[in-house]
């Protein structure tokens, strides 16, 4: 269930809504020399304009830039796309890059992409995820929260938040845009692409060790309550993307908490878009954070300390079209009895939560 960065090559994904900013954002990276090191696979070369930053063709599908950046087209399959792209590194004919950005197409849920890191018994073995990078729209986007499932996904599992043309939009608007996505996504940064001070490198940079002083709230995350997504206009939005938070003030038992979330993300794990934590477990002092998007979960994190003297454990679930009460009652029921058995209750709760 979970993946092991350590020693492997991450893959970063460049996600966002059609005309958001990725092509724009994605020109940039391929010209900073900051990325020399990383492999970029895109949708097309003609989008990108590269003609003036090409060194050499390696192929028809692949090019170096002067960057240092290998760029490369995705013809077919991704897997294979990858395999090849590892293939070449280790046999000396491309640069040793040490990341992977890939860019996804407008109207593409995200996690496809990235479970095909697990489900590829190669890939596995050689990449790990690494961030995923969502631009936003400062003038259309929240109208396409409003109205497309696809950029509410896109945006609810980023682990970078990019807001492009804000130049553009109206002030109003903006703050109205930032409050949708902190509400979508409690916990990602949220960048404005016109920022003179934007550091680009920052956006596949990868937190390996969690502090206190690093925590957005008490619990690590903006969102501690329990919220429904609407419309702009107020009502109830068609996504039906809603947050949970739950607040557990005993030690929680590891084995048991892993064997409900792997249960749950097993039967649900399309439909849980984010999980993320912080957990007292029993016989830990240190506290531990937990991170999931969908079926996907990254190994758990010692964090250096508490936020603070409060020692609850708390997790916040971004939900689409799941009971989040039936989600809270299986998780009483499994995680916290004291049973070395699953209760039957919790496995009837967990498959019935639909």
């Amino acid at each position: 269930m979970s993946i092991e960065a350590s020693g492997f090559l991450p893959i970063n994904l460049l996600t966002g809504f059609l005309g958001s900013g990725k092509t724009t954002l994605l020109k940039r990276i391929l010209a900073d020399p900051a990325f020399a090191d990383t492999a970029v696979l895109i949708n097309e070369f003609g989008e990108i304009g590269l003609d003036h930053d090409l060194v050499e063709s390696v192929d028809g599908e692949m090019v170096l830039l002067h960057s240092g950046c290998v760029c490369c087209t995705v013809r077919g399959e991704l897997a294979a796309a990858l395999r090849e792209l590892y293939s070449r590194r280790e046999s000396g004919l491309l640069p040793p890059f040490r990341r992977v950005i890939i860019e996804s197409t407008g109207l593409a849920d995200p996690f496809p992409v990235l479970s095909t890191i697990k489900a590829d018994p190669v890939l596995r073995h050689h990449f790990c995820a690494g961030n995923v990078i969502t631009t936003v729209d400062a003038v259309n986007g929240l109208r396409q929260l409003d109205t497309y499932i696809e950029s509410n996904r896109q945006a609810a599992i980023a682990d970078r938040l990019i807001v492009t043309k804000t130049d553009l939009e109206a002030g109003c608007e903006g703050e109205a845009l930032q409050a949708r996505l902190r509400t979508l996504n409690p916990d990602a940064p949220i960048l404005r692409a016109a920022d003179p001070d934007l550091d680009l490198s920052s956006l596949v940079a990868v937190q390996s060790n969690l502090s206190a002083s690093s925590s957005l709230s008490q619990s690590g995350f903006y969102c501690e309550e329990p919220m429904q997504l609407v419309s702009s206009d107020g009502v109830a939005h068609q996504a039906a993307i809603s947050s949970i938070s739950l607040s557990i003030n005993q030690p929680v038992d590891w084995t048991a908490f892993g064997l409900w979330l792997t249960m749950l993300l097993n039967r649900h794990g399309e439909r849980i878009l984010r999980v993320k934590g912080i957990l007292n477990l029993s016989g830990e002092e240190r506290p531990v954070a937990v991170h999931g998007v969908q079926h996907l979960v990254h190994t758990p994190v010692h964090m250096d300390g508490w936020p603070s003297e409060d020692r609850t454990s708390r997790l916040v679930f971004i939900l689409d079209g799941l009971d989040g009460d039936l989600l809270k009652r299986s998780f009483v029921a499994f995680t916290l009895a004291r049973m070395p058995q699953m209760p039957s209750a919790a496995y009837s709760m967990i498959a019935a939560a639909r």
